[in-house]
């Protein structure tokens, strides 16, 4: 099988579970079938999802242009928002699944909660005032109906298309969780140092297989890191000397940006074509050994792996990179999901409806790096 025809049974199969599942709603298709789905495609399914992009057809029915219209007009003064708000909707699903938890606040009634925010994969995560004033916005024209998880997904396909990239009908009905997992945080999101053998595994960890994890990685053609998270690579990658993977000429071009022992907080483009444009740029960088990140360059460095001959199908064709990273969405959206009578919809994102209630604390804000950096690989 060429990888072509891998990319497109990925692409198909995770397209074949969506229309699947919405069958065994209706009960026309037996248990054994949906279980070779599940092993088929690699993520669990839920018996009780009821994801359906027309979710809020009846109930909020414009949705997705208010959350459009509101980071529409973000864009305008922070163009970086885009990959924030896709770097948010990945650190969330990754953590408990796609539900959330990302937004919490520390809190200690009615329940302990220790955020997410505060593990060092999250600490440099922003757009948090963002998803909030989505929210109010949202809950202004229907209230108590959207939840906070889906808010977080319907932003990044957004994103996504206001950046230039694809769009995708974005599976909905996800409810928001009532806790988060600081330890996971740590445990769960790739660094940016990691090899690939431990990105497969991570991935794999999330019923993510190698072409999701090439085509996700494909979201670094948008944003930038902090210095801090690549001058190990510059200056002291093995005995003082930089990552042999780097490109020379681009090594000098990073290290007029992260000068050594310079300001961590200097930033420095994923892609340094077209570091605003949503594109597949990323990956012909990849190729000419620019990439950002170790674990962005180890995708087409490391010997004799089936990454680099998805990195060149990618860099030559980017119909197929957007194609495979809508698929590679959808399914990461799926991961963990609460539905029908779990989770709650909150009324204010950073905390649970209880303590919400509890303190009126509608106009608290978790405290949000002002940078936009990568200490996690995504």
């Amino acid at each position: 099988m060429n990888i072509i025809t891998k990319i497109e049974c990925n692409i198909n199969n995770t397209k074949t579970q969506f229309l699947e599942h919405h069958k065994q709603k209706m009960g026309f298709i037996p248990v054994t079938v949906a279980a070779l789905l599940v092993i088929f495609v690699g993520f669990p399914l839920s018996s009780n999802a009821e994801l359906d992009p027309s979710f809020y057809k009846d109930t909020c029915p414009n949705v997705s242009s208010i959350v459009r219209e509101v980071i529409k007009n973000v864009s305008k003064s922070d163009p970086r928002i885009f990959a924030s708000l896709i770097r948010l909707h990945f650190h969330d699903c990754f953590v408990l699944g796609c539900d959330a938890s990302i937004l919490l606040n520390n809190t200690d009634t009615p329940t302990k909660i220790e955020s997410e925010q505060q593990d060092s994969p999250n600490s440099s995560l922003r757009g948090f005032d963002v998803v909030n004033q989505i929210k109010t916005t949202v809950e202004n024209a229907c209230p108590g109906i959207v939840s906070c998880a889906d808010i977080l997904t319907l932003s990044a396909e957004i994103s996504s298309v206001l950046g230039g990239g694809p769009n995708w009908e974005v599976p909905l009905g996800r409810r928001d969780g009532l806790t988060a997992n600081r330890t996971l945080a740590n445990l769960n999101l790739p660094s940016g140092l990691f090899n690939l053998t431990q990105l497969k595994s991570n991935f794999a960890a999330q019923g993510l297989n190698t072409i999701d994890l090439v085509a996700l990685s494909g979201a670094h053609t948008i944003g930038k890191a902090h210095c801090s998270s690549i001058n190990s690579r510059l200056f002291n990658f093995n005995n003082g000397k930089p990552d042999p993977t780097l490109n020379t000429s681009y090594l000098q071009t990073l290290r007029n940006t992260c000068p050594n022992n310079g300001p961590e907080s200097n930033l420095a483009n994923f892609d340094p074509t077209t570091p605003d444009t949503f594109d597949n740029n990323y990956y012909s960088n990849l190729q000419e050994k620019k990439g950002l990140l170790h674990s962005d360059q180890v995708l087409f460095s490391t010997a004799d792996v089936d990454t680099i001959s998805i990195v060149n199908t990618f860099a030559s064709n980017q119909d197929a990179f957007f194609e495979s990273f809508k698929a590679s969405m959808i399914k990461m959206g799926n991961i963990g999901v609460l539905t029908g009578k779990n989770g709650e919809i909150r009324k204010q994102c950073n905390f649970i409806n209880k303590k919400f209630v509890e303190n009126d604390l509608a106009s608290v804000v978790p405290k949000e790096s002002s940078e936009e950096g990568m200490v996690s690989s995504f």
